[in-house]
Order: structure tokens, then C-alpha cells, then sequence
């Protein structure tokens, strides 16, 4: 076994065919966490050494083991790769791609020593066989071939295996490569190729594992993939920064004694974000590249980002940025500590930490890291307004269960675009920001929208405990501030309903509407308080006066002493609870408030989501008929049914059910997903209406069995565009002009200035208003499912129509008109 560092262009050098075996997974890269990242290095790096000639910047791939064969193929060596066919098989497409741009633009020596690492020279290669040099055996075989071998300019639109992942990894390389060289008659174009094509061949290095035929690969393949722990990105980071510092002939063990901290139980502790797990050292150096460099950086791609930042972007030594970081990262232990502990009065930025803890978010931590950067040096009631702001923001979009997914891109943005503004300006432009986003995957709610939601919002249901108690201690907290109390501690206290759960026994009321009226309100914001101890279930149960004297004893608290004094006369009813919940609502949007005026307006109003649905929101749409009977799946209980009432209640066997799956439970005997257990007369299940009122694509064919596909003609499309948003149609104008007919995934719409995110809102909010407006399966952009993952695709035959509604060819030839009779 030898291991060398190596780059392409000693790699790949030689006649030889890299074999892919079949027992390979198939190739899973994509744009967003692999093909983007990597291209962004790559550029990083060629503009480095366009501004530094002698630069000896590089930048590190990873590793590759491959295992020569036993004999020669012809006049060529083979070898299998064993691990490392991911980065091989994407390197070679890069190289390919670069190689078609620029021999399109006429430069075909650069184009050659491109070309001379991905394919063999003719003369090395036995009559018939491919030139390429790496050799796919599996399924991606013919759509790397095909892609590999196409002639210069590549048309991928028309490639056979255009939606293979490889030839979309070969178009977006083809497009980044050439926006980034530019307009070919710039004198600065030949130096720039130059530049791409010197780091594309000796700028990019791997360490390459080669193996004798007689060595046993799969032991090895085990050790370097699944034996031991995995290296986590701080244990990467720390490798690197002292080996930069032993180059730079830093004294190490000072600088690890004094300004290394990770190395200790509190930062060795794994944290979740998201799906992932991470170390919270590899999560704070995460937070903190993004507070360096305003970006939004993947888990996975932490070590090679800092790597990248330190060589490329930092213009300081190691030496001098170590402490920096040691500082920060002192900081940010001290405000984690100080949030738990329970009884501690806490500073604005502490109390966003511990309510970001407790909302399951990571999504300030940047922003906050950015805030105290020691060369900022920003006044603390500055930080404390600006994280007041940021917070507002998102606890408003929390009270309405608005999703979170796009928010990092804006923190990241605001520390990019705002990090120059002085201290007098930044509370002041970050509010402006946040005020002027204006799509509901990013806005910023008003009053009235939050005020209409949590009125009768069932709070208790819709909320995880841990986030209704932080919305209930910041009431308690805003009440106390009014009188010089200290904060209510954090000690997780219990959250009773002053209206039992189980009501019927000691709260009786007479009749059917007066019992649905009190069911609807025992989960509502106002019936909700903080209890310093649990009440047994006998007294939580109990009636009015018994259980207002034990609310007396929990009256240190002041949500308890103003809601017996609100309860004093009338005691606790329907209206008392209504009036309550108004006025937590108003505590609530004074802790977190908006700039004066400002409503929350978003020009894609008909794409919010709706978290949580209910039977009657889909009675109220109009989606599900009063008087409908459900039946349940197949099983013992076939023969029951539940009957929709008005009221979006479920009447199962005389009982009412404010829910399908407590409808379910009671069938059934034992817990199940409701949603998915009815079903209506048509053949759809329940699941498929709520997709409907979701603005999302059924779960499965059952939809179809009610709506039938029809396909669009130019008059249908004139009335859908007539009522449609200016998003939507811009989305809709880009798939009919530029790419009919293809296999699109959210990255692709980022030409028209949409993200992923936005795109699954816009086309979801399409397609409800399809379903139920025109009463049929397919809206112009259909969702099809191809290799495991959702694709967006309009037909040809709906894009030629939809092209003649919106007069887009008739534009541009108006356009060409226009212009040859002023030349004339």
C-alpha cells in the first residue's frame, strides 16, 4: 500500500482506466450540498491566485483508495476504485465540463490539458472501447458516457439521460464555469481560464491510497468507512490549525494550553441540529464561520469551509486568530451556562439563548457570535435591541407555525450586508430588513395575523410544551417587570388548565352547543397558566371553588394572582377565558413587537402553510361535505363509519371526536394515524383533503380516483393565469420558455430568484387551487416522482399553450421587429 498526496494532474496523467465496480453504491451527489460547495472552493481558489500569481494555495478533496488489477488492460493499467468513486466521478465531470466551455470559446490548448485527464489518448485504447478514463460499471454507465463523450457546445436538454444526476452535475458545472469566466471578448477572460485550468490540474489535491492486487481492499475499505469513531469537524479543525501553526513555528503547546478550549466535557457534549448530531465544539466553529463570512454553511461542510476561510479570506496567521476564536468561544460557553442555570437573572442575549434552547433553534447563535466580534466593540444596549428585534421575528413566525427553514439564509444575510453599518445605524437597519421581507417562508408577522391565529388557537395542542411554557414565562416576566420582580425561575413548571381536561364531570353544562363550546375552549391560550408544583388529578379535575383556592396557593406567581382577581366575579367561563387569551396575546406582542405600522404583508399570501389542520378547516374550505360518511380502512371495523357534522366534529357511535384519530381510536381500540385511517365515498382518505387545503401533492393515487387528469388547453390557462400571483407566474413563464418538457428540483429555479423553499410553496398553493378551482389532477406543473426524489416537469404540449397565453414568443419577435426597424 502507498499513500501519497497527489493532484489531478498526477492522478489522472497516465493511460489508465479508473474501474467503478458494480458493488458501488450509484453516483448520490447533488448541487446543494456537494456540487455548490465545491465549485465555490474551486473559484475561491482560482481568484486567489488571480490576485496572488505566486500564490501556493491549494485546496484539500479528500481521499481515494484504488486496487490495480492483476494484468493490464491492452497498453493501460486498471485499477478499481474502492472508495472515493463520489469525488473521482465529480472531478472529472468538473474538468470535462471546463474543457467544453473552453473549447467552445476557441482555446483548445487550455481545453486539451483538460481532456488529457479525462480521456486516454487513441492511440493507448484497444478498438472499440471507451476513451474515458474512469469507467462506470453500474447503472450510472451510460449517462456518464454519454454526457462525457458529447461534443462541445454540450446540449444537456437534449442528452438522453438529461435527468441522470450526472449530466445535471455536468450542466450546472458547464453554467457555473462559464457565468464565471465571462463575456469571452473581456480582456481579462485568457487569464482567468488560465487560473481555472491551473487549479483544476494542480491546485486540488487528494491523498490517494493505491493497493496491490493481493492486498485485502475491503479491510481496508472497512477501517477507513465504519471501524472506529468518526473524526468530527472541530477534531479536523484542530489537526489543521496546529499544523498551520507548526508551520508558521508558533510555540503549540503554549497555544494549546492557552487558546485552544475544545478540548473539555462541555464542548465535547453532542447537541441535535436538525437531523444531525454534532459535537457542540464542530456547531459553535459552524456559527462562527458564518458569523465571520455571512454565509449559511452546512454541517458537513465545516472543516473544509474554515480551511478555506484561513488560507484564502482570514489575512491573518493562525497565531494571531486563535485567540479570537478562544475568546468567542469563552463567550459562548458563558452564555450557555448562565441560560441553564435556573434561578440566574438573565441578560437580553442569555434569555435568547435559553429560549432558543427551548424552541429547539440555533438559528440567532451566528447573529450573536457576529454581535460580539472583539473588533466590533458594539455599546450592550445595541446588542441587546438588535437581538430583541431578531427574536421578535422569529417568535412571531413561531406563534404561527410558519416554517423556519429559510430563516438561517436571512441571519446570514443580515451579517453580510450589514456588517460595515455603524453602531448609531445597526439596531435601525436590521429592523428595516427584517420589515421588508415580504414571502411567507421568511416575513415578519403583524398583529392582526398573530391576534386571528392564537384567539382560538387550541394552544396546548398545537405547541410543544417547552415552547408554550417560554411564551407563558415571558408573560409572567412582563407582568414582573411592571413591578421591580425579579425573572420567574426556569425550573420547567407545570402548565394547568384552569378548565379541566376533563371537564364533563364537575363543569357541566346543558346542551350539545354549550359541550362543544366548552371543548373548544380548554385548549385556548387564556384557560393556560404556570404552576410552581403539579395539583393531583383530583383537585386539577375538581370544580370551580375548590380549585380556585388551590390556585391561591401558586399566587407568587402573577399570572395566577390576576387571573383569580380577572375570575373574581363571574368565575370561570367561556368569556373569561376569551378575555383572557386576549390579553396574554396583547403581553405576548408587546415582549415581541413590530415597527409602528407595520402589518406583515407578503406578496405570496395564498403559499402559507398550514402546520396543523383540522376536520372542520377542511369543512369550513369547503373541501369536505357536512353529512359525509367516512369508513375506515380494512379490518375488523369495517363496519362502522364516522358521520362529518357541521362543526368539523366526528360522530362515531353517538360519540363526538374532535379529531380522526381520536374517531380512530375508538374504532380501532388502539392508537392510529386518523388522517390515514378514513376514508370518503370517492375513494380518497382524509389525508389527500388535507393535502388539498395544504397547497400539497396527495400522498398517493387515491387522489386521482376522484379527480381526473385533464389536459390544459389555452382558455383553461387564460382563466388560471388571470387570478394567479406575479410569482407564480414568473415561475411558470421560466419552465414554459426555458425548460419544457425537463425533470426541474427547487436549485434549478435560483436563475429566477426563487429558492427551493419557495418554489415547494408557490407550486403547492398551484396545485390546492387547481384541485379544487378547476377540478382536476394535473396543475401546469406537475410533481413527478423519478430515482426516489420529487421533480417539478411541465409537458411540452402545456408549455406551447401556456407560451400562447402569455404572448411569450410574440414578445421576443416583437422585440427583434422593433429593434431591425430602428437599425433601418
Amino acid at each position: 500500500m502507498e499513500t501519497n498526496v497527489r493532484t489531478p494532474m498526477q492522478i489522472f496523467s497516465l493511460p489508465q482506466q479508473l474501474v467503478v465496480p458494480l458493488f458501488q453504491r450509484p453516483y448520490v451527489w447533488e448541487q446543494e450540498e456537494q456540487w455548490a460547495p465545491l465549485w465555490s472552493d474551486i473559484r475561491r481558489l482560482t481568484e486567489v491566485r488571480l490576485r496572488e500569481p505566486f500564490s501556493s494555495a491549494t485546496h484539500f478533496l479528500g481521499a481515494v483508495v484504488v486496487q490495480a488489477h492483476d494484468g493490464q488492460l491492452g497498453n493501460m493499467q486498471a485499477s478499481n476504485i474502492i472508495d472515493g468513486q463520489q469525488r473521482l466521478t465529480t472531478l472529472q465531470v468538473v474538468m470535462d465540463a471546463a474543457a467544453s466551455v473552453l473549447e467552445s470559446a476557441g482555446l483548445d490548448t487550455l481545453a486539451g490539458q483538460l481532456e488529457s485527464l479525462t480521456h486516454n489518448q487513441a492511440t493507448f485504447v484497444p478498438r472499440g472501447e471507451s476513451r474515458l478514463k474512469i469507467r462506470h460499471t453500474n447503472r450510472d454507465h451510460a449517462a456518464f458516457d454519454e454526457v462525457m463523450d458529447a461534443q462541445p457546445p454540450v446540449d444537456h436538454d437534449e442528452l438522453k439521460h438529461a435527468s441522470s444526476r450526472i449530466a445535471r452535475a455536468h450542466a450546472y458545472f458547464t453554467d457555473a464555469v462559464a457565468t464565471w469566466l465571462g463575456d469571452l471578448e473581456d480582456d481579462a477572460y485568457p487569464a482567468r481560464a488560465n487560473a481555472l485550468v491551473a487549479v483544476l490540474t494542480s491546485g486540488l489535491q487528494l491523498v490517494a491510497i493505491n493497493l496491490t492486487a493481493t492486498e485485502n481492499s475491503q479491510e481496508i475499505f472497512e477501517t477507513l468507512n465504519a471501524r472506529g469513531t468518526p473524526l468530527t469537524a472541530a477534531d479536523l479543525i484542530k489537526n489543521f490549525v496546529f499544523q498551520r501553526l507548526a508551520a508558521d513555528g508558533a510555540d503549540t503547546r503554549r497555544a494549546y494550553a492557552e487558546d485552544w478550549p475544545f478540548d473539555t466535557k462541555f464542548w465535547e457534549t453532542e447537541v441535535s441540529v436538525g437531523r444531525y448530531r454534532v459535537s457542540r465544539s464542530s456547531l459553535f466553529l459552524n456559527q462562527w464561520l458564518a458569523s465571520r463570512l455571512g454565509e449559511e454553511i452546512s454541517p458537513q461542510q465545516t472543516f473544509t469551509r474554515f480551511k478555506a476561510y484561513v488560507e484564502l479570506d482570514a489575512g491573518q496567521k493562525m497565531g494571531d486568530l486563535l485567540p479570537t476564536i478562544k475568546r468567542q468561544a469563552d463567550l459562548y460557553e458563558s452564555w450557555t451556562v448562565a441560560a441553564d442555570d435556573k434561578d440566574r437573572q438573565l441578560t437580553g442575549v442569555e434569555m435568547s439563548i435559553y429560549r432558543m434552547k427551548a424552541s429547539e433553534l440555533e438559528l440567532l447563535k451566528p447573529l450573536l457570535i457576529w454581535l460580539h466580534e472583539p473588533e466590533r466593540t458594539l455599546p450592550s444596549d445595541v446588542i441587546n435591541d438588535v437581538v430583541a428585534v431578531a427574536e421578535s421575528w422569529i417568535m412571531r413566525r413561531m406563534f404561527l407555525r410558519l416554517t423556519t427553514s429559510d430563516l438561517g439564509r436571512v441571519v446570514a444575510e443580515i451579517i453580510r450586508i450589514h456588517g460595515d453599518a455603524p453602531a448609531s445605524e445597526l439596531v435601525d437597519r436590521v429592523r428595516g430588513h427584517l420589515a421588508r421581507l415580504n414571502v411567507s417562508s421568511t416575513y415578519w408577522p403583524g398583529d392582526d395575523e398573530i391576534r386571528a391565529a392564537l384567539t382560538d388557537e387550541a394552544a396546548y395542542r398545537r405547541f410543544k410544551v417547552a415552547r408554550l411554557r417560554l411564551f407563558l414565562e415571558a408573560v409572567e416576566n412582563e407582568f414582573r417587570r411592571g413591578t421591580n420582580q425579579p425573572q420567574v425561575p426556569r425550573r420547567g413548571y407545570p402548565i394547568e388548565h384552569v378548565l379541566p381536561q376533563k371537564w364533563q364531570d364537575n363543569w357541566p353544562v346543558d346542551g350539545l352547543e354549550a359541550e362543544i363550546e366548552r371543548g373548544a375552549h380548554v385548549h385556548r391560550l387564556g384557560n393556560l397558566t404556570l404552576l410552581t408544583s403539579s395539583l393531583n388529578s383530583k383537585v386539577s379535575n375538581s370544580a370551580w371553588n375548590v380549585k380556585r383556592e388551590a390556585l391561591r396557593d401558586h399566587d407568587t406567581l402573577l399570572l395566577n394572582s390576576r387571573l383569580l382577581s380577572q375570575a373574581a366575579d363571574g368565575g370561570w367561563t367561556e368569556d373569561t377565558i376569551d378575555a383572557r387569551s386576549g390579553q396574554l396575546i396583547d403581553v405576548l406582542l408587546s415582549v415581541w413587537p413590530v415597527p409602528e405600522g407595520h402589518t406583515g404583508h407578503v406578496v405570496d399570501p395564498r403559499d402559507k402553510g398550514h402546520d396543523w389542520v383540522e376536520v372542520k378547516d377542511l369543512v369550513a374550505a369547503g373541501l369536505l361535505e357536512p353529512g359525509t360518511l367516512l369508513t375506515p380502512r380494512q379490518g375488523s371495523w369495517t363496519s362502522k363509519q364516522a358521520l362529518v357534522r357541521d362543526d368539523g366534529m366526528l360522530e362515531v357511535d353517538g360519540q363526538l371526536f374532535g379529531s380522526p384519530s381520536g374517531a380512530g381510536r375508538h374504532v380501532k381500540g388502539s392508537v392510529t394515524n386518523g388522517w390515514t385511517f378514513w376514508s370518503l365515498p370517492d375513494g380518497r382518505r382524509l389525508i389527500d383533503v388535507r393535502a388539498a387545503f395544504r397547497g400539497e401533492k396527495p400522498k398517493d393515487a387515491h387522489w386521482t380516483a376522484a379527480l381526473p387528469r385533464i389536459e390544459w388547453n389555452e382558455e383553461d390557462l387564460a382563466d388560471y393565469a388571470a387570478g394567479t400571483a406575479e410569482l407564480t407566474l414568473r415561475l411558470l413563464d421560466h419552465v414554459a420558455a426555458e425548460r419544457p418538457d425537463e425533470l426541474l428540483t427547487g436549485p434549478d429555479f435560483a436563475v429566477v430568484g426563487l429558492s427551493p423553499e419557495q418554489v415547494a410553496e408557490v407550486t403547492g398553493a398551484m396545485a390546492s387551487k387547481i384541485y379544487n378551482d378547476f377540478e382536476r389532477s394535473n396543475p401546469p406543473i406537475e410533481f413527478i416522482e423519478y430515482d426516489g426524489r420529487w421533480h417539478y416537469r411541465m409537458t411540452p404540449d402545456t408549455a406551447a399553450a401556456w407560451r400562447s397565453v402569455r404572448v411569450l414568443e410574440a414578445v421576443g419577435a416583437a422585440s427583434i421587429e422593433s429593434t431591425d426597424a430602428s437599425a433601418s
